[in-house]
C-alpha cells in the first residue's frame, strides 16, 4: 500500500499523461525498476518489466496505426521505417524527459548513484510500462489518444525522413495492392521544338483519367503523373480511384 506523499506523486503523474487512474498501483508499478524491486525484496513488489512488454506491443500497433491512416500513399518499407524513427529509444526517451518519468522512477542505489533516472534505455522501458498501465487501466481508446498527442507531432517528419521509391514505383506498387489493377500512361500531346519538347501526359486507373504530369521527357511526365497522383491520395484518401 503507498503512502499518501506516494500517491500524490502518481496523481501528478497521471495528470500529465490525461489519465485519472481507476487503480493507480498500475502505474506505481510501471515506477517499479527492477533494482529497486530487488534492493527492497521485502516490499514483495513488481518491477516494470512485465509492463514494459506490454507496453511495448501497444506503442507499436497505435503507432502502427497512426501512420497507416495518416499516410496511405507511403508504402510498407517506408511505413516501417518511419514507425521505427518514432519509437526508437532516443525518441521515447526524450517523451519520457518531457514527461519527467525520472523523478517518478524508485531506482535502486547503484543505478540512482549512476544517473538511472536519465538513462535513456531506463527512461524508454519506464514510458512503455506506463503505457501499459494505461491500457490496462483506461483501455485501447484511451491509450491510442495519449500516444497520438505525444508521439502524433513526430509523424510528418518521421514520414519525410523515411526513404521512399520512386513515384511510378510507389503507385503501381499501391494501386496493385488496392484495386489489383496496373495504372497506365498514355501520351496526350508533345510540344515545341526537336531540341526542347514538352511532354503531356495522362494517367489512367480502370480506364478512368486520374492525373496529369509535365515533363522535358516522357518519362519525367509520368513521374509527375504519379506524384500528383499520390498527393490526391494523401489528400483525398482513396475513394475517387475505385469509380
Amino acid at each position: 500500500m503507498m503512502d499518501d506523499e506516494r500517491q500524490e506523486e502518481l496523481e501528478e503523474l497521471a495528470a500529465l499523461l490525461g489519465h485519472k487512474f481507476n487503480d493507480l498501483e498500475l502505474l506505481a508499478t510501471a515506477m517499479h525498476h527492477s533494482s529497486y524491486v530487488h534492493e527492497h525484496a521485502d516490499l514483495n513488489l513488481e518491477s516494470n518489466e512485465r509492463l514494459e512488454f506490454l507496453g511495448d506491443a501497444v506503442l507499436e500497433l497505435c503507432v502502427t496505426e497512426m501512420l497507416y491512416q495518416r499516410f496511405p500513399a507511403a508504402s510498407e518499407g517506408r511505413l516501417s521505417k518511419a514507425r521505427a524513427s518514432m519509437v526508437n529509444e532516443h525518441r521515447l526517451a526524450a517523451i519520457a524527459r518531457s514527461l519527467n518519468l525520472g523523478g517518478f522512477l524508485l531506482l535502486g542505489r547503484g543505478e540512482e548513484i549512476q544517473s538511472g533516472s536519465n538513462k535513456p534505455s531506463i527512461l524508454a522501458d519506464a514510458l512503455e510500462a506506463v503505457l501499459a498501465a494505461t491500457y490496462l487501466d483506461g483501455g485501447l481508446e484511451v491509450t491510442d489518444a495519449i500516444i497520438t498527442r505525444l508521439l502524433g507531432p513526430y509523424a510528418e517528419g518521421a514520414i519525410a525522413k523515411a526513404p521512399q521509391k520512386d513515384f511510378k514505383t510507389r503507385i503501381q506498387e499501391f494501386v496493385q495492392e488496392e484495386l489489383h489493377v496496373t495504372p497506365r500512361y498514355q501520351l496526350l500531346e508533345t510540344q515545341g521544338p526537336d531540341h526542347d519538347k514538352t511532354f503531356r501526359v495522362a494517367l489512367s486507373i480502370k480506364s478512368e483519367r486520374v492525373a496529369r504530369g509535365v515533363g522535358k521527357s516522357k518519362k519525367e511526365a509520368e513521374q509527375n503523373a504519379a506524384r500528383r497522383c499520390l498527393e490526391l491520395i494523401e489528400k483525398e484518401g482513396t475513394d475517387f480511384l475505385a469509380k
